[in-house]
């Protein structure tokens, strides 16, 4: 007698010794940038993003002289400038990130953020920031 296939929320693997349901399957989308509101957070700074089951994608506007305070979170963040320049203080240094540039900010690290010239920032994050999906990200909402 064959053995009966198991339900997606059935299913069972081992996460360091340990049995854990396995997560959803991702799903397939097609989302075109132009039908994502843009969501404006102070006069300087608007964004707007794409949420997978895993990671997510951050198109990040912004002003010269935008700031982004210091901060960290526990995602990985992969941030690639297309346009302008942004100026980081991460890990004692400051790095400034040319367009056509990539940084990579490990989880847990403090870093801020000014933006040099008007910028277009793509940001991805693994796993998907919370606090910006849920609007807590109080910390990107003021004056500038």
């Amino acid at each position: 007698m064959a053995a009966r296939k198991r339900t997606s929320s059935e299913r069972l693997h081992k996460v360091g010794g340990k049995k854990k349901k396995a997560a959803g399957k991702a799903k397939l989308k097609y989302i075109p940038w132009s039908s994502v509101p843009i969501e404006d957070l102070n006069p300087l700074l608007q964004r707007h993003f794409v949420v997978g089951r895993d990671i997510m994608l951050a198109r990040v506007l912004m002003k010269k002289g935008c700031i982004v305070p210091l901060h960290s979170h526990h995602n990985e963040q992969v941030t690639y400038i297309l346009e302008g320049a942004l100026k980081f203080w991460i890990d004692g240094k400051e790095i400034v990130v040319n367009a056509g540039e990539v940084l990579t900010i490990p989880p847990h690290m403090p870093h801020k953020a000014e933006a040099m010239a008007d910028t277009v920032d793509l940001d991805v994050f693994n796993p998907p920031r919370e606090d910006w999906i849920s609007k807590t990200d109080k910390y990107l909402r003021g004056s500038k």
